[in-house]
């Protein structure tokens, strides 16, 4: 179960979302210590050195935190040094709407373009129209007869859905184009 993180790090909400309580506890030493290594990272944390490599490289291959190798100077060895990537942050972010808005429209079209039936029962599954012709509109579970379905209000959710990712991606996008453009006026 996810823990409901309030006033926290935007990274550590990240954190939490793709791996709960180690993820936070390695999110939270990297803000703490910027440049530490995974050695650090597990003293502070109290985790096994597996497990914060394990979460080291699921956020290094999100691009959400950095690593540059270096020679530790008392043992000889290369280690990496891990550093968060702020500006990743907000882009990661904007990402997984994209791929959220995206099977969400997926989904909106596959309820628009089948006709359902289900049977009434809750443990039963709902069929579209060709399986519930292959199966004689009798229900494969129960056996009870097969009635169409209004999938309107599940239509309505999703186009609610989608609009709210739509508009929160361009609001999303203008804010980052208006920040780039401060910059720029800075210059």
């Amino acid at each position: 179960m996810l823990k409901k993180i309030e006033y926290e790090d935007t990274f550590v909400k990240i954190a939490n979302l793709l791996g709960g309580d180690e993820y936070i506890r390695v999110a939270r030493a990297l803000l703490n210590n910027e440049d530490t290594t995974d050695e650090e990272i597990a003293s502070a944390t109290g985790l096994k050195i597996n497990t914060v490599r394990k979460v080291l490289y699921d956020l290094f291959s999100k691009a959400l935190i950095s690593g540059i190798r270096v020679r530790d100077e008392k043992k000889g060895w290369f280690v990496y040094r891990w550093r968060v990537k702020r500006d990743n942050v907000d882009t990661f972010i904007d990402l997984q709407r994209r791929k959220i808005l995206e099977r969400l429209k997926i989904r909106l079209n596959y309820e628009e373009s089948n006709q359902f039936y289900h049977c009434g029962n809750d443990s039963c599954q709902r069929l579209t129209f060709d399986q519930a012709y292959e199966v004689f509109f009798r229900c494969p579970s129960c056996k009870m007869p097969l009635n169409p379905v209004d999938n309107t209000p599940l239509k309505q959710a999703l186009m609610a859905k989608i609009k709210e990712l739509s508009d929160e991606l361009k609001s999303s996008s203008n804010n980052s184009n208006n920040s780039s453009n401060a910059d720029e006026v800075k210059q």
